[in-house]
Parts: structure tokens; C-alpha cells; sequence
């Protein structure tokens, strides 16, 4: 089997100086490359799991789960190993709405300054100063070969992730028979499980990039364990299920 990569740039890549919920959401990272899907001139689209809409374009679905990497927040700073140990008034960048309002759920004293872009401009913004701290996906920095750059890492319970985070998904046509099958011996069941869990919910909230929302899901024997949150902007309110 030849396989071709094709490297979409979406505006979601090329707009690093707002937040996403400034400049349309989710679909900023999937709309370009779904639409060379739908037409043909691509077979599959690979995104990162957190980035998907939980309404998908006619005719599309996500057909294939990859196992999941870890799920945490890693926390990155020179100057603190951990969030508590950052001084009162401290800089924290970030341009994620859940991030941001878990943060000041647990220190409200932080200044939040926003933060875009890939892995190594985000770590050039601390070296100039921006901030004195970050977070960042554990399983970006893992599959980068850069996990031990974390200072530290968040526990599951205490700072849910993002639905999706840690998870890679395939996104095909319904009904395309080949590439189903081609897929099949890639998708991860539990992964999948958990993931339709966490979407689910998702989508009974809000599935947009406008509410900070946490969930995660994870099968344990014949039980999936489930954790929600959904916090006010500022991080003074919060509901969660388990």
C-alpha cells in the first residue's frame, strides 16, 4: 500500500495572536482539510481529537481511534516545579478557556496572559519573558520526544483535560468501504469507548471552544469511569460529575 501525506496549513495553525474562541472555534483546526476530504482529493484526515467539533460536515465520521497517550496537563516553568510553588501575582500563558479557568480555580491570584502557537514558540515565549509558566499537552510533548522538559505533571482528578487530549482520531467518508477497512486494525476499542464518552458529553454542554470544559473517561474492566467539570470563565464556579 502506498500512502501520501498531505500537509494542510488551516487558519487555526496560521492565527497564533488570538484565541480560538475569538476566531471561530474547533473548526478553525478541521474545516480545510475536511473539505478536501469530502471532495475526494484526500481519503482520510488524521487530527488531534481535542480539535474535533462535535458536529461533523454530512457524510463524515470518525472511523478510527489510535491509542491514547497520556491525557495530562504538563506543567512548564524555569522558575517553579509545580503551580503552587509559582509567587502570588505570577504570569501564567495560556490561550485555552479550560486551562485558564482550572488555573484560577486553584490560584485566582495568577495574571493570564494569552499564548499561541507550536510547542517550541510557546517555550521561546517563556525564554523572552512572557510568562513564568505554561501548560502543554503531556502527549504532544511525549510524541515530540520532549516529555522531561515538564516540571511537572497535573493529576487526572484534581485538573481534568480537555475531551479528546491525548487521543489521535481518523476522520473518513461515510460509507467508504475501503479505507473502513484499512482503518480497522488501527482503532483502539477502549480509546474509542472512552472518547464517544467524553464527546457525548461535550456536546450536551456546549461543543464549541467559547465554555472551559473538562472530561475524561477511562475503561477499567467492564467500567468506564467518567469525570466532568464545566467552570465559569473565572474559575469562582464550577460543576462536575463523576
Amino acid at each position: 500500500l502506498e500512502v501520501a501525506i498531505d500537509v494542510i496549513s488551516t487558519r487555526g495553525d496560521r492565527i497564533i495572536d488570538r484565541s480560538l474562541s475569538q476566531i471561530g472555534g474547533k473548526g478553525l483546526f478541521t474545516e480545510e482539510i475536511e473539505e478536501r476530504l469530502t471532495d475526494g482529493r484526500i481519503d482520510i484526515a488524521v487530527h488531534s481529537s481535542k480539535d474535533m467539533p462535535t458536529r461533523l460536515p454530512e457524510g463524515l465520521s470518525l472511523s478510527c481511534f489510535l491509542q491514547r497517550e497520556a491525557a495530562h496537563d504538563a506543567f512548564i516553568s524555569r522558575k517553579a516545579a509545580k503551580l503552587a510553588d509559582l509567587p502570588n501575582g505570577a504570569v501564567m500563558g495560556t490561550s485555552s478557556l479550560r486551562r485558564r479557568a482550572m488555573l484560577l480555580r486553584l490560584r485566582p491570584d495568577l495574571e493570564i496572559v494569552e499564548f499561541r502557537g507550536n510547542v517550541q514558540t510557546r517555550l521561546k515565549k517563556l525564554e523572552d519573558g512572557v510568562a513564568d509558566a505554561t501548560l502543554l499537552a503531556m502527549a504532544g510533548l511525549n510524541r515530540l520526544g520532549m516529555g522531561d522538559i515538564a516540571a511537572s505533571v497535573f493529576d487526572l482528578a484534581e485538573f481534568p483535560p480537555a475531551p479528546g487530549q491525548g487521543a489521535i482520531c481518523v476522520e473518513s467518508r461515510i460509507g467508504d468501504m475501503r479505507m473502513d477497512r484499512l482503518l480497522a486494525p488501527l482503532n483502539d476499542g477502549d480509546t474509542a469507548t472512552s472518547l464517544a464518552c467524553e464527546r457525548a458529553f461535550l456536546d450536551a454542554l456546549d461543543g464549541s471552544c467559547r465554555t472551559p470544559i473538562a472530561g475524561y473517561a477511562a475503561i477499567s474492566g467492564n467500567t468506564l469511569d467518567f469525570h466532568g467539570m464545566i467552570l465559569s470563565p473565572d474559575g469562582s464556579k464550577w460543576h462536575e460529575c463523576r
